[in-house]
């Protein structure tokens, strides 16, 4: 059975063609994942001590980064597994928690949002161009 994980993982590249990248030979876990045309992030999966989002217990878990759009930023963070981003900028990230608190449709829609959020801007129109 696949974790939520290799969810996500796979979801990212069989709808955006998206492979993980692991750019840090220290953290062999940390998977970013890189808009194919510009390489901007839209997710970074992480795995990190439960601590550090406040939570009970020991262990660790594997969480997802993604961009968010500040105004519905809050509304989100109302939400049971979801959290301020976790070493990211908090006013335009937010972390989902890959233990099933998040069912795994909102996750794709919310990664499905970042991913359009960090696509390329269009070129602005010249002068007389209609």
């Amino acid at each position: 059975m696949l974790t939520l994980r290799d969810r996500v993982l796979r979801y990212a590249l069989d709808y955006f063609g998206t492979a993980p990248d692991y750019p840090w030979d220290d953290e062999p876990d940390y998977a970013v994942l890189r808009h194919p045309e510009n390489k901007k992030w839209y997710g970074l999966i992480m795995r990190i001590p439960r601590e550090k989002l406040e939570l009970e217990g020991e262990g660790q878990l594997d969480i997802l980064n993604i961009k968010c759009d500040p105004i519905v930023l809050g509304s989100l963070l109302e939400k049971n597994g979801c959290h301020p981003a976790y070493h990211m900028s908090k006013s335009h990230w937010i972390t989902l928690r890959l233990d099933g608190s998040v069912d795994f449709t909102e996750i794709a829609t919310l990664l499905r949002l970042s991913f359009e959020m960090t696509a390329p801007k269009l070129p602005k129109a010249k002068k007389g161009d209609f």
